[in-house]
């Protein structure tokens, strides 16, 4: 404890340092790292003809190391402390005459102008700026001026640091705005695992003689599995791109100590692009006991996949990772903006990552098994990319899912693990023979009109059985409102499986009716009408016109505020005055469907009390491993059904849908949807 400073501000104080070297004596102190370490970045940029000046020296070996191996002799040290000086010179005097040690302040060196081709820093610039008080910003300050006068122009000026986020601001900051090349490189460090959890970061900032009027700046980050040096637009995304390494140093050392309590999460990004290219969650299984073999694995989550329930939630990871037998499960999710060759590929390239999160005691050279479902990556094809001013950016894409059929997808961008609308295709699509890529033309795979994808939209349709109607359903002419299009599915199944149904959409994004058209076989007809509109105002302006016109009112509309606790509908949707509105143009025996999407438990609680006020009647069905929640609200209590009553209808429903002469998925059963009906 002794030789640490009482304040930050003696790293800066010669009388702190030369009590600090004499009670430490003739032992070496290295900061951050040691000279294996360091010498794969020293020889990319120390010519063995060069003239260095290691600024701040203390009693570092990396001097003398450099020396010994031939990377360099003209070498000239300066410290601010006599007393370190001193003993540096009696090391070295007789062994390495070609490399002097000098006492002497930083912030005023006796060099001429342009002396050195290479200024080497360790820890220096890190024991200075200690804060950011204006006389420590002055010092620096001055610091750097010094060093850029006594560099030649073409030459190196080399810092090792820890690379805090106001030091390497303040450096890159400097350095840039005068024109330099600024290169930061992370440095794999084998010292104290305790005492360095952070990585050691360092920059080399190369002198270019400023160029008036030019805001030209040129700033990289690089790592030693890099090959070329990713270029970067900004100090502040060097100083983020910084941040995120040490954030996974710190992962893994967390990871390295003790089976970890939560699920931790990180990206792996594409070095070229920067982009991720893999999402990688942790889980560990406290009830697995281990042994040799089930201690860690790696799931390779198929494309497209990623967002269903056991592979996208807390509670499916963990009982993905139970099933399997391991102690500690990564899962990986895979990008769709990225390439992927296959699993041999994929394996190839995170084996040395993925071992750096492995259990505290795995032996270095323990075989992980990679797992995956079907043993394949699964497929995704990107048919379309599109920007709405409402919606953002989405994709419409094709996916792989179970017993290898395919579904076509809508995804919002904003929201990339949520699948806003969802089709099976009838067949897979062929691949095609030549070489050519594909042109613009449409996918060759039809859309099964027969099956809807959300188990939330079945909830919805099973909801229509709450119709007060003595004819079969499916044959009774009925008038259904439904707010929010997405892909179509949902309006479309009504439509074709109610043959006298009229039904009405609303869409505020014109966008998303052009997607329904040309990619989820959505058209328009007789019975099937397209309002672009605002919901809110589409509803008050046919309250206003006259009353009791819908059998059944659909909400299924997205929240674009993600901040909120509801994603589904937005707040304004069940505000009470506007549930009126919504009350008003319901026909008294008709039904409300509201999918509501509510992960806040308080702001739920508030939302059923206001519905309870608006409709006496009020039904609930959870969709299960989702957060979904399908409410069916009536506006006489004389509707009620019981659950029995219900599954009757139900099953009467379906066969009269059946009966109609369409494809039929035996998969869906209406039935089992409204046998978990609840009333609230």
């Amino acid at each position: 404890m002794e030789l640490l400073p009482r304040s930050p501000g003696e790293f800066g104080s010669a009388r702190y340092w030369d009590r600090f070297f004499r009670q430490r004596g003739q032992r070496p102190f290295e900061w951050y790292g040691a000279f294996p370490e360091l010498c794969p970045v020293l020889l990319k940029y120390v010519r063995p003809r060069d003239k260095v000046l290691v600024v701040g020296c203390g009693n570092s070996e990396l001097s003398e190391q450099m020396y010994d191996t031939g990377m360099c002799e003209d070498i000239v040290n300066i410290d601010i402390s006599d007393a370190v000086i001193r003993q540096m010179q009696e090391r070295s005097a007789s062994k390495r005459p070609k490399m002097s040690y000098l006492q002497m302040d930083m912030l005023h060196m006796d060099f001429p102008d342009a002396h050195f081709q290479v200024a080497l820093d360790k820890g220096t610039l890190d024991a200075i700026l200690t804060d950011d008080e204006e006389v420590t910003l002055s010092k620096v300050d001055r610091m750097f001026a010094e060093i850029s006068r006594v560099l030649q122009v073409g030459g190196r000026y080399l810092c090792v640091s820890l690379a805090q986020a106001h030091v390497l601001k303040k450096a890159v900051g400097y350095f840039s705005q005068e024109g330099w090349v600024v290169r930061v490189h992370e440095v794999a460090t084998s010292g104290d695992k305790q005492q360095f959890v952070l990585p050691v970061f360092v920059y080399v900032m190369t002198k270019f003689r400023k160029i008036p009027g030019s805001a030209l700046q040129i700033l990289e980050i690089c790592s030693e599995e890099q090959d070329k040096p990713l270029r970067l637009e900004s100090t502040e995304r060097l100083v983020e791109a910084v941040k995120d390494r040490q954030h996974y140093a710190l992962l893994c050392s967390q990871l390295s100590k003790a089976p970890c309590g939560e699920q931790l999460s990180l990206d792996l990004c594409d070095k070229a692009s920067g982009r991720p290219r893999y999402t990688l969650h942790v889980v560990d299984s406290p009830a697995v006991k281990p042994s040799r073999d089930n201690r860690f694995a790696i799931f390779i989550i198929p494309q497209g996949r990623e967002t269903e329930w056991l592979f996208g939630t807390e509670e499916g990871r963990r009982q993905l990772a139970a099933s399997a037998g391991f102690g500690r499960l990564v899962t990986v999710a895979l990008h769709r903006e990225q390439c992927y060759e296959g699993m041999a590929s994929i394996q190839a390239e995170l084996s040395g990552k993925v071992m750096e999160l492995a259990p505290p005691g795995l032996p270095a050279q323990q075989q992980v098994p990679f797992l995956s479902v079907g043993g394949d990556i699964g497929v995704r094809t990107v048919w379309h990319c599109d920007t709405s001013p409402l919606s953002g950016e989405f994709v419409v894409e094709d996916v792989k899912g179970n017993d290898a059929c395919y579904f076509r997808r809508l995804v919002f961008l904003s929201n990339k693990n949520v699948v806003q609308s969802e089709a099976r295709l009838l067949a897979p699509k062929k691949r095609r023979k030549d070489k050519k890529k594909p042109g613009p033309a449409e996918p060759p795979m039809a859309i099964d009109k027969s099956y809807l994808c959300c188990e939330h939209h079945k909830a919805m349709v099973a909801g229509l059985c709450l119709l007060g109607s003595s004819d079969p359903l499916p044959g009774a002419p009925i008038a259904v409102l439904v707010v929010g299009l997405g892909g179509g599915s949902l309006p479309l199944f009504i439509h074709d499986y109610f043959p006298q149904a009229h039904v009405a959409v609303v869409e505020i994004d014109p966008s998303m009716l052009e997607v329904a058209t040309r990619w989820f076989g959505f058209s328009q007809g007789d019975r099937m009408q397209v309002h672009i509109a605002d919901g809110l105002d589409h509803v008050a302006k046919l309250a206003a016109e006259a009353p009791d016109q819908y059998d059944a009112i659909m909400f299924d509309v997205d929240s674009k505020d993600l901040t909120l606790g509801m994603s589904c509908p937005p707040p304004a949707f069940v505000e009470k005055p506007f549930l009126e509105k919504v009350k008003t143009i319901l026909k008294p025996e008709g039904v409300f469907v509201l999918n509501l999407v509510c992960r806040d438990a308080r702001l739920k609680e508030s939302v059923l009390a206001i519905l309870r006020e608006v409709f006496p009647l009020l039904y609930a069905r959870r969709i299960d491993e989702e957060v979904n929640e399908i409410l069916f609200c009536q506006p006489s209590p004389k509707s009620r059904r019981d659950p029995v009553e219900l599954t009757v209808l139900a099953q009467a429903l379906e066969g009269s849908m059946q009966q109609l002469g369409h494809s039929w998925d035996s998969s869906y059963v209406l039935a089992d949807m409204l046998q978990a009906i609840t009333i609230l």
